[in-house]
């Protein structure tokens, strides 16, 4: 199952670094969880195949918390090579594919 959507990037600041995600539409956290059902991983994490621009990657989807919203995190060598995430709040499309499904 895979899914297209433009996301902006957003920063989460941790207690020595920060990552950045962009969070998934709530129509495609939807079906995430529809699909995962009880088969989600660890933190109710979904392991996933991403794709921004001609950078594809894998990982996984984290819920941000009870109301069940996902997020993807950008890695930097991805953002790098893309020349995307250079401020936060940079919008691209991104492609995500469920993995193990």
């Amino acid at each position: 199952m895979e899914f297209t959507f433009d996301a902006d990037l957003w920063r989460w600041e941790s207690r020595r670094a920060f990552y950045t995600f962009v969070s998934l539409p709530p129509e495609v956290e939807d079906h995430v969880l529809m699909v995962a059902g009880d088969l989600l991983r660890g933190w109710g994490s979904v392991r996933v195949e991403a794709r921004v621009s001609s950078s594809t990657f894998a990982t996984s989807v984290f819920p941000l918390g009870e109301e069940n919203a996902y997020a993807l995190p950008v890695k930097r060598a991805v953002r790098d090579a893309e020349g995307v995430g250079v401020g936060v709040g940079d919008t691209f499309a991104v492609t995500l594919r469920l993995l193990d499904f």
